[in-house]
């Protein structure tokens, strides 16, 4: 294949950006910071959407919609809250030609304004657990924008809930981020992931503690692919969020909220891609098996539409490419760029000898194939290359981890992977040192690779790395 990207080992940024462009899959906005996500691009979001939709309904979240516009003073009674968002916020102070009485801001994230809502919808325990969840755009004025990884905008999913307990909201909190966040993180995008704990430089603005799934990128860099929080009562202090007890007191509620954004694209892109384009994990792509006409003529265009409807038929995303008036090897280059697991590419060469040729995305193999055995061979392969696919980034983040015992050596093993180290040689001070040269703690697991309830647990394992 003519070379269309730069090459990831020779520049990392550049073929991200190059892949982004040439696959079609998103733009710059005309307002710095902002993204034009293109159809190929939202297509894999919607799949993503319909898969975490499925999980945080499963989960027992209900979808409510609330505004984009908060008033100001909301964000003010959470200190640590406003603190931690002031210097990303957007804040509106004209509308209809004239100031506003008080100005508002454009959501960061909605806890100000559900917790106002939530104060006035709960009454009494029997109206708990309230599990709510919305899928939104945010805006977070970002100063090193970058599509996918760190935008202006962006579109995500927030989930906001209330509980009767500190118990149950941390059963929830982490309900969500192992059966919704890192389940979709490792069975359908395929990317193995490290569920831990952040320390408290890290968590969330008024957390009590945040809870994250890191991925490792094909770089070595790792990417923070979805967070839950625990905010005990800070905010449910903070707008009265209170009900009736069994016994008849009045307590405040428990609250949680998480997480996961269009980042997850980026994610998808740097973990899985290689030098000839994306290459999306079968469960998650929007067009599975792409069938191409090589050349019309002799049957060609008959046996191939056959060969989508039988793989349609077989429940396989399926899409027909018969436009023989553009030269086929550009379309493979396409083909190739977008990522789409199988191609299956019927010419009249092959098929008078009753074949089709099967091209696997993880590996570029091309195997002739009986028309007959088509659809048996391309569910094989989408079968076989989503385990492929997640193997394959495993054994990088793998082969980029080091087990280390002082903050020097995590330092210093930072800048190709991961590091491994005892949080008690890092502690507050040696994170603050790490931070200074462009190293952050991503989490704090357990020995037996758990996940903490607090940093102060004995014998805690820290992962040091650079991060996007």
């Amino acid at each position: 294949m003519a070379r269309v990207l730069t090459p990831r080992a020779e520049d990392f940024p550049r073929w991200y950006q190059d892949l982004i462009a040439k696959a079609k899959l998103a733009d710059n906005g005309p307002v710095r910071g902002t993204m034009v996500i293109r159809p190929a691009g939202y297509a894999i979001w919607e799949r993503m959407q319909a898969e975490m939709d499925a999980r945080i309904k499963a989960a027992g979240a209900e979808n409510a919609y609330f505004p984009l516009f908060i008033p100001e003073s909301y964000l003010k009674r959470e200190a640590q809250h406003v603190e931690g968002f002031s210097p990303e916020l957007a804040v509106v102070t004209h509308g209809g030609g004239k100031p506003l009485a008080e100005p508002v801001v454009v959501r960061p994230t909605s806890e100000t304004v559900i917790g106002e809502f939530m104060a006035k919808w709960i009454d009494s325990y029997r109206d708990l657990p309230l599990l709510l969840n919305q899928w939104a755009n945010v805006v977070r004025w970002e100063l090193r924008p970058r599509i996918f990884l760190r935008t202006s905008e962006f579109l995500w999913q927030e989930g906001h809930t209330a509980h009767a307990t500190r118990e149950d909201a941390r059963a929830y909190a982490r309900r969500i981020l192992h059966e919704a966040y890192e389940d979709l993180m490792v069975n359908v995008i395929g990317i193995p992931v490290v569920v831990g704990l952040k320390t408290t430089r890290e968590r969330f603005a008024g957390a009590t503690a945040t809870y994250t799934c890191e991925g490792m990128m094909g770089d070595g860099k790792a990417l923070q692919l979805g967070t839950s929080h625990e905010l005990g009562q800070n905010f449910a202090k903070a707008f009265d969020i209170s009900y009736s007890s069994k016994e008849g007191g009045r307590e405040h509620a428990w609250t949680t909220s998480w997480g996961t954004s269009t980042r997850m694209l980026g994610g998808l892109i740097m973990a899985h891609g290689d030098d000839n384009g994306l290459r999306v994990p079968p469960r998650l792509a929007p067009i599975q098996a792409y069938v191409m006409i090589v050349k019309d003529g002799d049957g060609v265009g008959e046996a191939a539409a056959k060969l989508r409807d039988g793989l349609r038929d077989a429940g396989v995303r399926v899409a027909l490419d018969d436009r023989t008036d553009t030269p086929f090897g550009r379309r493979a280059v396409d083909a190739e760029l977008r990522g789409y697991p199988v191609r299956v590419e019927v010419g009249p060469r092959d098929l008078a000898v009753g074949n089709a040729t099967v091209v696997r995305r993880t590996d570029g193999s091309k195997t002739p194939t009986p028309v007959a055995d088509v659809v048996t061979a391309v569910l094989a392969a989408l079968e076989t290359d989503q385990q492929v696919l997640h193997d394959q980034a495993l054994a990088n983040r793998e082969s980029r981890t080091v087990e280390v015992a002082t903050l020097a050596e995590a330092i210093e093993a930072a800048a190709t992977g991961w590091a491994r180290v005892p949080w008690s040689a890092v502690g507050v001070a040696g994170e603050a040192e790490a931070n200074g040269q462009g190293v952050t703690v991503r989490c704090l697991l357990r020995a037996d690779g758990s996940v903490p309830d607090s940093e102060d647990e004995p014998d805690l394992v820290a992962i040091l790395a650079r991060a996007y």
